[in-house]
């Protein structure tokens, strides 16, 4: 098996527990246990800077991420992934959510939240990273 092979098997792996497994399992409350699943994520595989997440996104296989703009309490993320569902499923990526809230708060010292977003027509994943600077964590 080349390497090109086995990368479309390793995406299609990660499709089949992504879009099907976890789904199945986790039901109707699968976008809540995702973000507190990204949040533990975070804290397993913690960053200096919000700069190295686009690296890890890189290397987790969610995709190519771009730091769009910040503002004095918000940072605005753009996700263009290799691997959407063919199959018109939508896909929940509060788990990447969950992880960029709390790698911020992490990093920025304030309570963070995530609200993610995918445009329809091109497949992009908008991500809002919002920080309260009068509370501290």
């Amino acid at each position: 098996m080349n390497d090109k092979e086995h990368s479309h098997v390793t995406s299609f792996g990660y499709e089949l527990l992504r879009d099907h497994v976890l789904a199945s399992i986790l039901g109707k409350h699968e976008k809540d246990i995702l973000y507190w699943a990204g949040k533990d994520l975070a804290r397993k595989f913690p960053l200096y800077s919000m700069e190295e997440a686009v690296t890890f996104f890189q290397e987790a296989g969610w995709g190519t991420l771009e730091l769009e703009k910040t503002t004095k309490d918000s940072a605005f993320y753009t996700l263009h992934t290799f691997n959407l569902p063919q199959s018109g499923i939508s896909r929940s990526h509060r788990l990447e959510a969950g992880f960029l809230a709390e790698q911020q708060q992490k990093i920025g010292g304030y309570l963070s939240e995530c609200y993610d977003e995918q445009t329809k027509k091109n497949g992009i994943i908008s991500f809002h990273v919002k920080w309260d600077v009068k509370a501290t964590k």
